[in-house]
């Protein structure tokens, strides 16, 4: 467990990591039952670069899926990008829990969340190939949380096509050590408030877990229109971290947080620099509708927001003291990964112990239950 000092006594307090990643691999689907091995994915190479593949599904390339990098190749990226990006292939595709966990200690992490990396962007449109698919990598990575001893936990991936199944997954997935549903900010033509997911969402409450909201795109029109084009990285503001910023707004406007007063809400990977634009646009509408919003919004509807340690924090956090946490993205090497994002966090000196130990644990055990 991590220590600081406050007041001149040490305290000691668990670490968490809120965004961390799995990376499938052809294991993930071992897991299916027998008679859905007609839908498994399969991986195919890329034609010149060898460390690109794509995930077949349903006879189409789809989902998205990280090269393969070895760790010197990683080493060379964070130089680039100036991060830590560093994960080991067997802690970050799964296969070996034991090395994850010694890479965690090495952090100076208790606990990492874990989130799905294939459903960033659309997977399929056939509710039989979602289902099996979901149920094959809920399975995955509850294997992983039993060998962790309890260190990894994750957030279920829900067959969205399928409510009734859905729901029903959602006990299974709660007694294997999920702490969340993992949703995308847009689902195919449905909002994150459309009332379809209701249902969802009341069961997600009675289970005590949270709604994980990770920066994605659920719609392949979206996707589509924000494919790469004149060098711009595929990866890109307006593709993930806009939709998940505006899902977030939505969420607050139409008060849906006081339909499920106990159910908690994560934004996920966007980074907290969008928050005091978004409120303060929501608070200024909302006044106008003479429906004003709690000067403390993000705590009064349950929603919390990760942040990097390129947020300049001392502007965000004052609009969510108690409701922001940090990730690492663990497992990837974009714009948001920093694997030693927890003791960069320690080590900062613009903030305070007491808005670090926030961060780094208090907030987050709020917010994952632990």
């Amino acid at each position: 467990m991590a220590t600081s000092s406050e007041e001149g006594a040490v305290t000691k307090y668990v670490v968490i990591d809120s965004d961390s990643h799995v990376v499938e691999t052809e294991r993930t689907w071992q897991f299916m039952d027998a008679e859905d091995e007609r839908y498994r994915p399969v991986l195919a190479p890329h034609p010149k670069d060898p460390h690109t593949q794509w995930w077949i599904i349903n006879g189409q390339a789809r989902g998205l899926r990280f090269p393969t990098l070895t760790e010197e190749e990683m080493e060379e990226r964070s130089k680039q990008l100036g991060r830590n990006v560093v994960t080991p292939i067997g802690a970050r595709e799964g296969d070996d829990v034991e090395r994850r966990l010694r890479h965690m200690d090495r952090l100076g992490i208790d606990v990492q969340v874990m989130i799905h990396t294939l459903w960033t962007v659309p997977v399929t449109d056939r509710p039989e190939v979602e289902l099996a698919l979901c149920k094959s990598w809920n399975r995955w990575v509850a294997e992983m949380w039993r060998l962790g001893g309890g260190r990894l936990r994750w957030c279920a991936v829900p067959p969205l096509m399928s409510m009734d199944e859905s729901i029903r997954s959602l006990e299974w997935a709660k007694e294997h050590g999920a702490v969340a549903v993992s949703m995308p900010p847009i689902i195919g033509q449905k909002l994150l408030i459309d009332p379809y997911f209701h249902p969802l969402y009341r069961e997600a409450e009675r289970l005590d877990m949270a709604i994980a909201v990770h920066i994605g795109n659920g719609n392949e029109e979206i996707v589509a229109l924000t494919q790469p084009a004149y060098d711009v990285d595929s990866f890109g503001l307006m593709r993930f971290r806009l939709v998940t910023a505006g899902a977030c707004e939505r969420l607050i406007e139409s008060r849906l947080p006081l339909k499920f007063p106990k159910l908690r809400w994560a934004f996920i990977e966007a980074g907290s620099m969008w928050l005091p634009w978004m409120i303060h646009e929501a608070k200024r509408r909302m006044a106008q509708r003479r429906k004003p919003l709690p000067d403390d919004v993000l705590k009064a509807f349950n929603i919390f927001v990760t942040c990097q340690n390129n947020d300049e924090l001392t502007y965000t956090y004052p609009f969510g003291p108690d409701n922001i946490v940090i990730g690492s993205d663990y497992g990837h090497y974009d714009g948001s990964s920093q694997m030693d994002a927890t003791l960069i966090m320690r080590q900062r000196t613009d903030i305070d112990e007491q808005v670090k130990r926030k961060i780094l644990c208090d907030n987050a055990k709020r917010l994952w239950e632990l």
